[in-house]
């Protein structure tokens, strides 16, 4: 029996009805694009101003300075000096090969992109948290946003937005952003219920609660998911390269296409080099923090 014959037993009626709803809905989403894309356009301005103003400034930024900042931060967050010392490295050997700039334009979509995550995520998580019905809505969704191919993502959001940063990092916060949100559901349910109950006896409101007993004693948590959520940004930045997002990506993807091997290479150990500085970051400054947790538990 052929493979394809089971088409067959399907009438043809339903067959049809089924191009019918296909070619219903996508001439509905372009009606939608032509009626309402220019107020959607007009409603991202504000966030494409400070994507461009901030690539700016990093790109105008001398070298010495943006390598000085990144290295104060990563101190701050890690008291490594060892860490610190790899992250200049790492920032110098990019410098020397040439990809400064592309590795700045990468850095610029990272950091907005994760900080829309965060400040998108967190309180979606911190609303899971306290409802078992929102926990039930929300989480098929966040099951289809991450098992969606990425390439997916860039169909509705190119045909709406055209090509450009705002669609990359709208792209790269639908891919990046589930993470935040499950670990920051997650760690809020797992605090002591007996923690809780005790700042209630003493009269603590719930935002009492929430800012001074369940995010503190979840922040650990909370940090596990915006480093996942980091990797799965820079994770986007070649995929996000195919709508015009510059960076890293656009020279990955022209290796790809004109199979120049060191090219490729070179920038995608760059990502690589971002990656790690990121985790190694955000982990660390994790531990600290719940060692910091614990201490002042134990006290």
């Amino acid at each position: 029996m052929s493979d394809t014959s089971w088409l067959t037993h399907f009438p043809a009626m339903g067959r049809a009805d089924l191009l019918a709803i296909r070619k219903s809905l996508d001439a509905g989403y372009r009606e939608f694009t032509r009626g309402y894309g220019d107020a959607i356009e007009s409603f991202f301005d504000p966030l494409l101003s400070f994507l461009i103003w901030f690539e700016r400034l990093l790109l105008n930024t001398p070298w010495w300075l943006v390598i000085l900042v990144i290295v104060v931060l990563t101190f701050v967050a890690s008291r490594s000096l060892r860490l610190s010392l790899g992250v200049v490295v790492a920032l110098l050997l990019i410098g020397y090969f040439g990809m400064w700039d592309n590795t700045m334009r990468t850095l610029s979509i990272i950091m907005v992109s994760t900080l829309l995550s965060i400040a998108l995520g967190i309180p979606v998580g911190i609303l899971m948290s306290r409802s078992d019905r929102m926990q039930a809505l929300v989480t098929p969704l966040l099951d289809v946003m991450q098992t969606m191919p990425a390439f997916v993502y860039l169909i509705p959001v190119v045909m709406l937005l055209g090509i450009g940063k705002v669609p990359g990092v709208i792209a790269v916060v639908i891919y990046a952003i589930p993470p935040v949100i499950r670990l920051t559901n997650l760690g809020i349910r797992l605090v002591d219920r007996e923690v809780v109950e005790a700042a209630t006896a003493y009269g603590a409101s719930p935002m009492q609660r929430l800012l001074g007993v369940q995010l503190p004693l979840s922040l650990p948590t909370i940090m596990a998911g915006v480093n996942q959520t980091i990797m799965m940004a820079l994770a986007m930045v070649v995929i996000a390269s195919m709508i015009g997002v510059k960076g890293l990506g656009q020279p990955v993807l022209k290796a790809i296409t004109n199979q120049y091997f060191t090219l490729g290479l070179f920038n995608g150990l760059a990502i690589v080099a971002l990656a790690i500085i990121f985790d190694r970051v955000s982990q660390a400054y994790a531990r600290r923090t719940q060692r910091y947790l614990e201490r002042s538990r134990y006290d």
